[in-house]
């Protein structure tokens, strides 16, 4: 995506939209102080750019009986692209994995889990990650509870940048 320069508006937008997704567009045009069809081009325009990138509803994941949330840490025993790109496509191909990001250091991936219990989590684990062409190791922490879970990007710090860019 090429480097583009938003104004105050656009990125008033974004924030708005990441706190609340399903505000309607005259409510969205009326918090950042424009009218709805230029507001609403802007929106199209910053969905085509990439900088919207969907809307999704944040589900209670414990509401609906997933009881477990895991980091699994992967090590691969090779490095080279390909076989980087391969574990990716397997990832994102296991369900029960809702995050993968590729880290530098020790560790090559880690992995966001969860699963209805710990004997689910457990057969994924041993009969799916660590059997999975080109796992060296892997190494999990069970999370005892979430202090904070923001998606998105902290919009007051990109408004603190853009002001002292000026």
């Amino acid at each position: 995506m090429p480097h583009v320069k938003l104004d105050p508006i656009d990125r008033k937008i974004l924030a708005e939209l990441q706190a609340d997704g399903r505000m309607t567009n005259v409510e969205l045009s009326r918090r950042v102080g424009i009218s709805a069809p230029p507001c609403l081009r802007r929106v199209r325009t910053l969905e085509e750019t990439g900088f919207i990138q969907g809307y999704h509803a944040r589900v209670n994941a414990r509401e609906l009986g997933f009881e477990v949330t895991v980091f699994a840490m992967v090590s691969l025993r090779s490095q080279a692209e390909a076989d980087l790109v391969a574990f990716e496509e397997r990832a994102r191909a296991w369900p029960l994995v809702r995050e993968c990001h590729m880290l530098n250091g020790e560790i090559d991936f880690i992995l966001k889990c969860v699963a209805p219990d710990l004997s689910s989590f457990q057969s994924f684990l041993t009969g799916e990650l660590t059997a999975a062409p080109n796992v060296a190791s892997v190494k999990t922490s069970l999370v005892i509870r979430c202090a904070k879970n923001e998606p998105g990007v902290p919009f007051d710090v990109l408004e603190a940048r853009a002001a002292q860019a000026d």
